[in-house]
């Protein structure tokens, strides 16, 4: 039986933009920074949350050769792989204090849906991030 989870993997084309965009920007904390011979397991977390772990995962060795890894550089840079879903307690003062530190690739402002409000915006790779402040879903909503 499966409790809980406990990493998700996201590609990133450089552990150290990207520990400066989920942390300085976003405003996750590091979790885990260890290094093994050339690999390093880099992670975020929302703060004050250890459970779950953002793995920040460069494509190359050990866990792909050159051309796999030219593959999923590309799917990055297009936002073709997978991305993350945040909540947050209010989107429209989120979506402030991230532009007041430098966000700038926003694919969508806060925006009023039946689930709740919820923007988009996208990591310094092209990784897809969506932030949602979760409302009360009508009785009977369907989607």
């Amino acid at each position: 039986m499966i409790t809980k989870l406990n990493v998700a993997s996201i590609y990133v084309l450089d552990k150290e933009e990207a520990l400066d965009f989920y942390v300085n920007k976003l405003g996750l904390e590091k979790g885990n920074d260890v290094r093994q011979g050339d690999y390093r397991w880099l992670t975020v977390r929302v703060s004050g949350k250890p459970d779950t772990e953002i793995n920040l995962e460069e494509p190359g060795p050990p866990l792909h050769d050159e051309a796999t890894a030219a593959q999923i550089r590309e799917l990055i840079t297009k936002g073709a792989l997978g991305g993350l879903v945040f909540i947050t307690p209010d989107a429209r003062a989120l979506y402030e204090t991230l532009k007041a530190r430098g966000v700038t690739d926003f694919t969508q402002e806060p925006t009023e849906h039946f689930y709740g409000t919820d923007m988009g915006v996208r990591d310094p790779f092209g990784n897809a991030i969506r932030i949602l402040q979760q409302g009360k879903v009508p009785e009977g909503a369907t989607a």
